[in-house]
C-alpha cells in the first residue's frame, strides 16, 4: 500500500485513540498540517510546520490510506507557536478555530501559502504577469483588524440537549459549551445569548450590525425567548424587525437578520475596493454582477458607471433580491434579477457586457456558468472567492479558455480559522 505521494505505508493504520510521534512537514488546506508516520500521511490539527509532536489518532481515511490526528504534546515547538487566546481551542474542544496556536503573522503566512498552492496545483498558475506567486500573492489583514480577535458580527451557536450554547467539536455533532468566544464583537457578546439557557433550541444565531441593531434568531422558533435579553434586541417571531442595517461603500444596506453579509466589519469595504481597483470601471459600461446578494457590488460600482451605465445583478435568494431592490431603488441603471445564475444566463437576452463580478458560494462558479460568462466577451472578470480550491479550479478553466490572471489578492476575513477570501482579476490573453 502507498500513500498519495507514493511512499510505502504499513498495511494496518494505527488504531483510533493510539499515540503516534512524527515530524510535521507543512500546512494544508483544511485547517491542519501534514506529516508522516511509518510511511502513511497524517493530517494533524493543533500542530505547526517544523514541529515534532505526539498526536492521538482520531480517525482514518478511506481504506486507511491516511490518518487524522490531534497533536497533544509538542516535543519540538515552532517559533510561531503561541498560547491560544481561548481555553476551548484545544484537542477535543471547540472546532471553530484552526490556528489559535499560531501567531497572527504565521497564520497569514500559512493562508498565503495555501492560496498560492491551490492556484498552482488546480489552476496551473506559476506567476502573475511574470512575477512568481510567492512575490505577488499574499493574504492581508483588513481595516479594523484587532489582533485577529473581536471581529465576528454574526455568530451561530449550537445548543446542547440541556440548553447550553456553544460550538460543535471538530468533525462531530457534540457541542462544546462556550460562554465567551474571543472572536465575537463586544456588541455580540453583550447580547449575552451564549450565557443564557435555551431549552428546546438547536441553534441560536446572534447578529450585531454595523448600523447598530442587534437580533437573535432561534431554531426551532418555538424555543425563542426574550427573558434575559435587553429590550433593543430583536427576537425573530417575537419582537422587533426581521432585518438590520449595514454600512459599507458609503451606503446603507438593508439585510435580513437571517441573510448573508460578511461577518468581519472591514470585509465589505475591503472587497469592494479590491474589485473596483481590479476592474477599473468606466462611465457608461455594462456590468454583470452574478451571485449578487443584497447588491453590494452592484450598488457600489454603479456609481462608477454613472447614469449612462448599466448593471444586471442576478441572485437566487428571494429575500436577498427584495433587500437589493430596497437598497438600490435610487439607482435606475441597476436591474435586479431573481433566479438561478446558470438558468438566468441560459435565457438572458444580453449579447455582451464589459465587466463581470462573480461572487459564488463555496463550491465556486463552475464550468457551465463560466462558459456563459465567456460568451458575453467581457473585458475583465473579478472573481470573489471564499474557497481557494474552488478558485484554483475555476482559474484553471479560464486560463485554458485563453484568459490570464491580472492580479490576486487574499484577505484574512476570518482570523484564527482556516478560512480566507480572495479576489482574482482575469482578462483576455492578448
Amino acid at each position: 500500500m502507498t500513500d498519495s505521494d507514493g511512499a510505502a505505508a504499513t498495511s494496518r493504520p494505527p488504531a483510533v485513540g493510539s499515540r503516534i510521534s512524527f515530524e510535521v512537514e507543512r500546512a494544508a488546506h483544511g485547517g491542519h498540517c501534514v506529516g508522516r508516520h511509518e510511511g502513511r500521511v497524517v493530517f494533524v490539527r493543533h500542530a505547526l510546520p517544523g514541529e515534532s509532536v505526539v498526536a492521538v489518532v482520531t480517525g482514518h481515511g478511506a481504506k486507511g490510506r491516511f490518518v487524522r490526528a490531534d497533536a497533544v504534546e509538542v516535543v519540538v515547538a515552532s517559533p510561531d507557536r503561541v498560547e491560544p487566546p481561548c481555553a476551548h481551542a484545544r484537542p477535543g474542544g471547540c472546532g471553530g478555530c484552526d490556528w489559535q496556536h499560531a501567531s497572527l503573522p504565521a497564520q497569514r503566512a500559512i493562508k498565503s501559502e495555501i492560496l498560492r498552492e491551490q492556484l498552482h496545483r488546480l489552476g496551473g498558475l506559476e506567476h502573475v504577469d511574470g512575477v512568481p506567486l510567492t512575490e505577488c500573492v499574499a493574504v492581508e489583514a483588513v481595516p479594523g483588524d484587532r489582533d485577529g480577535l473581536g471581529w465576528r458580527t454574526r455568530v451561530r451557536y449550537a445548543v446542547t440537549p440541556d440548553g447550553r450554547a456553544g460550538f460543535r467539536r471538530h468533525r462531530s455533532h457534540v457541542v462544546e459549551p462556550v460562554e465567551h468566544c474571543p472572536l465575537v464583537t463586544e456588541q455580540v457578546d453583550a447580547v449575552g445569548a451564549s450565557r443564557l439557557p435555551w431549552p428546546g433550541a438547536e441553534e441560536v444565531e446572534v447578529v450585531a450590525s454595523s448600523g447598530g441593531e442587534r437580533a437573535v434568531l432561534v431554531e426551532p422558533a418555538t424555543a425563542s425567548r426574550t427573558t434575559g435579553l435587553e429590550r433593543d434586541v430583536a427576537v425573530r417571531g417575537l419582537r422587533g424587525r426581521t432585518w438590520v442595517r449595514e454600512l459599507a461603500g458609503g451606503r446603507e444596506w438593508r439585510v435580513q437578520s437571517s441573510g448573508f453579509w460578511q461577518v468581519h466589519p472591514g470585509a465589505a469595504d475591503a472587497l469592494v475596493d479590491a474589485v473596483r481597483a481590479g476592474l477599473a470601471p468606466v462611465a457608461g459600461e455594462h456590468l454583470l454582477d452574478l451571485y449578487s446578494g443584497v447588491g453590494l457590488f452592484a450598488g457600489c460600482l454603479a456609481a462608477d458607471l454613472g447614469p449612462d451605465g448599466r448593471v444586471d445583478a442576478v441572485e437566487f435568494s428571494v429575500d436577498a433580491c427584495k433587500d437589493a431592490r430596497r437598497n438600490l431603488h435610487d439607482l435606475p441603471q441597476v436591474r435586479i434579477h431573481q433566479g438561478d445564475v446558470e438558468s438566468w444566463l441560459d435565457s438572458a437576452t444580453i449579447d455582451t457586457v464589459d465587466l463581470v463580478v462573480l461572487d459564488p458560494p463555496r463550491s465556486g462558479a463552475g464550468a457551465a456558468v463560466l462558459d456563459h460568462v465567456l460568451d458575453l466577451a467581457p473585458r475583465a472578470i473579478a472573481y470573489v472567492a471564499c474557497d481557494p480550491a474552488s478558485l484554483g479550479r475555476d482559474v484553471g478553466f479560464l486560463r485554458a479558455a485563453g484568459w490570464r490572471v491580472a492580479s490576486v489578492r487574499g484577505f484574512d476575513l476570518f482570523p484564527m480559522t482556516q478560512h480566507l477570501e480572495a479576489v482574482a482579476v482575469l482578462v483576455p490573453d492578448a
